[in-house]
């Protein structure tokens, strides 16, 4: 018997604001030397403003690759991303990404210019101006002692603070972080959640956040998405923002990691077992 998503989420007002972004029916696939694999399948969700809305799946559900859908580089072979009502198309500065990757940063600019090439180039601001917004936002991640270094004497978590540093910056409509801590020892990626969740709180921005690790879905996220296995369907999407790093270990906080494993793991339909297979052979 198939298994349908199952949609934990908190009543909204009577009258809610029409989301932010809206990822509709969407389909994504991509080609290898063999064959077109389908990344995903028929994905919908809707993301509001000051959301910290999480995509949560094992590796190869194509939760990746949704974000960069949303992100304007792959276009869906079915369904529609709205942003503001407005289809995606294409890549724009309303969408910043920040990579997993550290080397992210372009090694012969200094840090502040490394923030400041964006405003000026896609913003159009003067280099003053770029250089005051760049200090403001160097200072929220706590870097603005480094403002003159170059990335190769900053470490891994260093740098992906000044990542995030020069997307706020940007002041993007949707915040896109693409397993941005996935790399970082244990003590850093901590910290480095600590600091995201601090930084929301001081700017309510939208964020579209990817991971495969549920305690970090849970922590970061307010709410959360479940993708099932390769192709990514939606297994189901709840509320989250009553945890923070302090409920972790927490009985509630490890039950309800234990129900996410379930449902991500334990109770996917026997019966899409064919279709996937089909997907994937087109």
């Amino acid at each position: 018997m198939s298994v349908q998503p199952l949609r934990v989420v908190s009543a909204r007002p009577a009258t809610p604001a029409a989301p932010l972004l809206q990822v509709d029916g969407v389909s994504l696939e991509y080609r290898t030397p063999e064959r077109v694999v389908r990344a995903t399948h028929q994905v919908s969700f809707d993301v509001h403003a000051a959301d910290r809305f999480v995509l949560l799946g094992p590796s190869g559900c194509g939760k990746s690759t949704l974000l960069k859908a949303v992100a304007g580089f792959v276009p869906p072979c079915e369904g529609e991303i709205r942003l503001d009502g407005v289809p995606v198309r294409a890549p724009g500065p309303d969408r910043i990404v920040v990579f997993q990757e550290f080397d992210q940063l372009p090694p012969w600019k200094t840090v502040r210019q490394n923030v400041m090439f964006p405003l000026v180039h896609s913003r159009g601001m003067s280099r003053g101006e770029a250089g005051e917004c760049a200090l403001h936002f160097l200072d929220k991640v706590g870097l603005a002692q480094f403002a003159d270094a170059y990335p190769h004497t900053l470490s891994g978590g260093m740098k992906q603070r000044v990542a995030i540093a020069r997307a706020l910056a940007m002041r993007p409509k949707v915040l896109l972080m693409d397993e941005p801590f996935a790399a970082l020892d244990a003590l850093t990626r901590r910290r480095m959640q600590e600091e995201l969740l601090t930084l929301w709180q001081d700017a309510a921005f939208t964020l579209l956040f990817v991971t495969h690790s549920i305690e970090e879905a849970l922590v970061v996220g307010s709410r959360i998405l479940l993708l099932s296995p390769h192709p990514g369907r939606v297994r189901a999407e709840l509320n989250s923002h009553q945890y923070d790093l302090a409920s972790q270990g927490g009985a509630e906080f490890q039950a309800t990691a234990q129900r996410i494993h379930h449902l991500l793991f334990d109770e996917a339909p026997r019966t899409a077992a064919a279709p996937a297979r089909a997907a994937q052979a087109r």
